[in-house]
């Protein structure tokens, strides 16, 4: 397999002092998995543009490493017709060529970290074959469980004074807030959420809720007084384990418990995880809405209303998450429970062994799920909601079976080119290997193929969880014999019947 790296991975690489802690990741795993590492003739000509002598002799021994593409591909006209429409000036025009080996086929996949590179692959389709270095290390991770060298816990909730402030973790807060130290250790009693790669910090989180006469004369344009939650300080190594979708599974249950109308965070743009960061509160419904100036300098300020009166966005729920529409249709989908809590390590079991889910996975952590089914039923929609049925382990089925999770349908994919298509929309967000994929699912029935759900896990159902024998009380089954085997089309009267009995509320 052959990888083209870009020159902004290089330089990070090979520098004297490493500004980012993934790209040790990264190089890990393009060894272990016996990536060929390229590089092109346009990385080694801005590499020769330092002038100072010291620094450009140690990077020509430094790219000795590396393979070199000899040969370049010609520019086909596609590529032509794109750096037309889309490059402004030479350094664009670069990168264009960069991507041409890709669209060549003379590389396997190219990893960089420019986001217009990423823009102008999708344009070309090469967008699965092209990689950021979180996105990199996902893919690694999941496809290659076996071979991770290192252990990466769960999310906890701590106090400051429990946390090391001397880890290099928080160096870039020091070089970015005046003052740091001190507010940290004022905070010693206060709560936070961590996760640790090898005990070594690689996440953090506060959270603070500010009230309706909180001041914001530092941030333009003004703040409206509302009910806030603040996303004060937040931190991801990137490392592909989804910690950041985890982290903001945490904000949006804090901003319902806490019953504010908007949630905001102030951060920089300085640094590549910083930019991440931003990517990733934008995906999920956070707009830019000004700045804040102080004596730090200046911060992005974005901003997401939050509660349940807002506008749902059914064709893309992500933007209105974790609230649902209860004009879409509702269903129950039956979980194998050798599967469930995997995917849905929120949504335990009192009787499950809780310790067997610490260890972090990408499939845990990402809201956003992948259901697989061969059910003629297809007919699913973005902004579906669907209640997860686990099938029970234990004897008697009728009470060891649950409604265990709530979540939202993000989109529904029928058809694929082949396996591999199949087995790329299924990658990352399920725990099922790939030989699994392939004869339990992709030729298990013949021509007949299964089809794949993408849904948002939004709530677990409170403990004790909806029963079958329970669902059989409520009318939703008849009888055992009656249970759900693949989905399950709810009218609006019973799925209000099973969410009231789960919270245990009185009929309207």
């Amino acid at each position: 397999m052959k990888v083209l790296l870009d020159t902004n991975i290089i330089i990070h690489r090979e520098a004297h002092k490493l500004s980012q802690q993934d790209i040790g990741q990264l190089f890990f795993w393009l060894d272990k998995l016996k990536y060929e590492k390229y590089i092109h003739p346009i990385t080694v000509e801005e590499i020769s543009r330092y002038k100072d002598p010291e620094t450009l002799s140690a990077f020509n021994i430094k790219l000795e490493s590396y393979n070199r593409i000899k040969h370049t591909a010609p520019v086909v006209e596609k590529v032509q017709l794109l750096s037309k429409a889309h490059d402004k000036n030479a350094n664009d025009q670069n990168d264009t060529l960069l991507l041409n080996e890709l669209f060549a086929n003379r590389v396997d996949i190219f990893i960089t970290e420019d986001r217009k590179i990423h823009r102008k692959a999708a344009l070309l389709g090469l967008q699965d074959r092209l990689y950021s270095i979180q996105s990199f290390l996902e893919k690694a991770i999941a496809e290659n469980p076996e071979l991770q060298s290192y252990k990466v816990l769960a999310v906890k909730k701590v106090d400051f004074g429990e946390v090391n402030l001397r880890d290099s973790f928080f160096d870039s807060f020091r070089e970015d807030y005046a003052g740091f130290d001190a507010w940290f250790n004022g905070k010693a009693n206060d709560p936070c959420y961590v996760c640790y790669c090898d005990d070594q910090l690689a996440a953090f989180l506060f959270i603070k809720e500010e009230g309706v006469t909180e001041p914001y004369a530092d941030i333009t344009p003004n703040f409206s007084p509302k009910k806030r939650l603040k996303i004060g300080t937040l931190k991801v190594s990137r490392n592909g384990y989804k910690i950041g979708e985890r982290f903001l599974k945490i904000v949006f249950d804090n901003a319902i418990t806490k019953k504010v109308e908007e949630i905001y965070v102030t951060i920089f743009n300085k640094r590549p995880e910083q930019e991440d960061l931003i990517s990733m509160l934008e995906e999920w419904g956070f707009v830019k809405h000004g700045t804040k100036h102080s004596n730090n300098g200046k911060e992005l300020v974005y901003v997401r209303s939050f509660g349940k009166n807002l506008p749902k966005n059914i064709q893309n729920p992500k933007l209105t998450f974790p609230f649902f529409s209860r004009e879409t249709n509702q269903y129950i989908i039956r979980i194998e429970h050798r599967y469930h809590t995997e995917l849905f390590p929120d949504s335990i079991n009192t009787k499950e062994d809780a310790s067997l889910y610490q260890d972090n996975a990408p499939h845990r952590n990402r809201l956003s799920k992948v259901y697989i089914s061969h059910s003629p039923e297809r007919n699913l929609k973005p902004g579906d909601v669907v209640l997860i049925y686990k099938m029970g382990e234990t004897t008697p089925k009728i009470h060891s079976s649950t409604l265990t999770s709530i979540c939202i349908v993000e989109s529904v994919k029928t058809h694929f080119k082949d396996f591999e298509d199949f087995y790329e929309s299924c990658n990352r967000r399920t725990m099922i290997p790939k030989d699994e994929l392939l004869s339990e699912w992709w030729n298990k029935k013949g021509d007949y193929k299964p089809f794949i759900i993408n849904f948002l896990y939004a709530y677990p159902l409170p403990t004790p969880k909806p029963t079958l024998n329970d669902l059989i009380h409520l009318g939703i089954y008849k009888s055992p014999m009656d249970m759900p085997r693949g989905f399950t089309k709810l009218t609006p009267a019973q799925f209000e019947s099973i969410v009231n009995f789960a919270y245990r509320k009185k009929p309207r």
